[in-house]
């Protein structure tokens, strides 16, 4: 049963103890190669709610924001709005998704830093008043379109623009700050709080601190100015092991202790997008064609070897599911889903999407046996910017099969999380492989 607006159903596999994800990939592999060979999702919701699980065992004090753009898969809104998670938008079509969803107004950042008039003043009328802004135009766009804006200044540390050399085309300075929160005065606009600016590629634990210590200062700022600033986003797009969390959360938990005790009444939220849906994703394609190329070598020098090295082109691409490649989001090579010898000989490869535009080349180089027209690739860890707003109408995105496993719906039942009170809007189907000895798949894209 498909989702849609009006019906927002939909339906998850629900895996017998015996069957992996990996059996449901190649299930409907099967399916698709008597049909039309069109790419498809699959999506471990048990991977989802584990990672929230896991969140809320380590960051307890934090609350998580889940980053809309990175994976607005509706099931996903369902889940991550049930057990309670903020969501940042950048976008109507994200406000509106969300909201269809019956998440609270007060738990929606409206994040966009160019903000058109129109998708302020659709946030005004929706009841949407916690916004973001960096800049006095900004700030005098929104003081126009939306008078009651609760605004959070995005903030940018000095040691993330060390970190990353891109940082500072966003995010306002220690410097800025003073000036915004001044005419915010004038212009009787409400400062609620500070989002501290850090990369997804961010690793070092001390820009977390820095800008904890900075939003400090901010704070302090706007208690000079008669603003009473009570949310703090200390952004956070983290995606690590559970021993990785476990460290993020030692040195953030200390300072936010020392400057932000809970005795202020200060709200802390993290931003987490990946983080959620990264792991929780598959995608799986097809080659549609192929070339033969010879191996790159110096000018004029003899052939290194006699290997060939091959171009596939898939079903999809950089504008499509792999649009991630379009930001900072690498691609991983993926694994063959092709009976070979385990001593079948690797070539190098690079991977391409079907426009035959020279930017929508999905990986770069990598080693692969060869394969034919027709053959499937799978990716790995696929639940970022893939499946978002299509680019153009006449290439939506490829269908999402959801499942779980009995055994983390059992696990997950046993923290209170239920079918009653997160999954309203899912039917939990029984999952069959198709085979010989089984009747057809009761699995339905959404």
């Amino acid at each position: 049963m498909k989702g849609s607006a009006d019906d927002p159903h939909y339906s998850v596999g629900l895996l017998e103890p015996d069957m992996t994800v990996s059996d449901v990939i190649d299930n409907h592999i099967y399916e698709q190669t008597l049909s039309e060979k069109n790419a498809f999702f699959v999506a471990d919701l048990g991977v989802v709610i584990t990672q929230h699980v896991r969140w809320r065992t380590h960051m307890a004090e934090i609350r998580p924001f889940y980053t809309v753009r990175c994976n607005s898969s509706p099931v996903i809104i369902e889940v991550l709005a049930a057990l309670g998670t903020g969501f940042i938008c950048s976008n109507k079509f994200e406000l509106e998704l969300v909201q269809r969803h019956g998440v609270p107004s007060d738990d929606i950042i409206y994040s966009g830093l160019c903000k058109q008039v129109s998708q302020i003043k659709h946030a005004a009328k929706n009841g949407i008043d916690f916004l973001v802004c960096d800049n006095e135009a900004e700030l005098r766009k929104i003081s126009r379109c939306h008078p009651n804006a609760k605004l959070l200044l995005q903030l940018s540390t000095e040691s993330m623009s060390q970190e990353d050399e891109m940082s500072m085309a966003f995010g306002c300075t220690l410097k800025d700050c003073r000036h915004l929160l001044e005419r915010a005065k004038e212009l009787g606009v409400q400062v609620v709080g500070v989002r501290s600016l850090i990369s997804n590629s961010c690793v070092d634990d001390h820009v977390y601190i820095d800008a904890i210590t900075d939003a400090r200062c901010v704070f302090d700022m706007g208690v000079e100015f008669g603003f009473n600033m009570k949310i703090l986003d200390i952004g956070c797009s983290f995606i690590g092991s559970d021993t990785r969390l476990q460290m993020l959360s030692a040195a953030v938990t200390s300072v936010l202790d020392l400057y932000f005790p809970p005795s202020t009444g200060i709200t802390v939220i993290a931003e987490h997008g990946s983080y959620f849906v990264s792991s929780a994703f598959t995608l799986a394609v097809s080659i549609i064609s192929k070339d033969e190329v010879a191996p790159e070598q110096p000018h004029d020098d003899p052939p290194l070897n006699d290997e060939p090295e091959f171009q596939y082109y898939m079903n999809e691409g950089v504008y499509g599911s792999f649009a991630g490649k379009l930001t900072e989001t690498r691609i991983a090579a993926p694994s063959a889903r092709k009976n070979l010898a385990p001593d079948a000989p690797q070539y190098t490869s690079s991977l391409w999407g079907p426009s035959g535009d020279d930017l929508d080349q999905v990986v770069e180089r990598c080693q692969l046996p060869e394969l034919s027209v027709g053959d499937w690739l799978v990716f790995s860890h696929a639940g970022t910017y893939g499946l978002g707003q299509p680019l153009s109408i006449d290439s939506p995105p490829p269908p999402v099969f959801h499942v779980i496993s009995s055994r983390d719906w059992c696990e997950i039942q046993g923290t209170g999380v239920t079918q009653e009170t997160t999954l309203k809007n899912c039917s939990l189907v029984p999952y069959f492989l198709k085979s010989s000895h089984t009747k057809a798949t009761l699995s339905v894209p959404v």
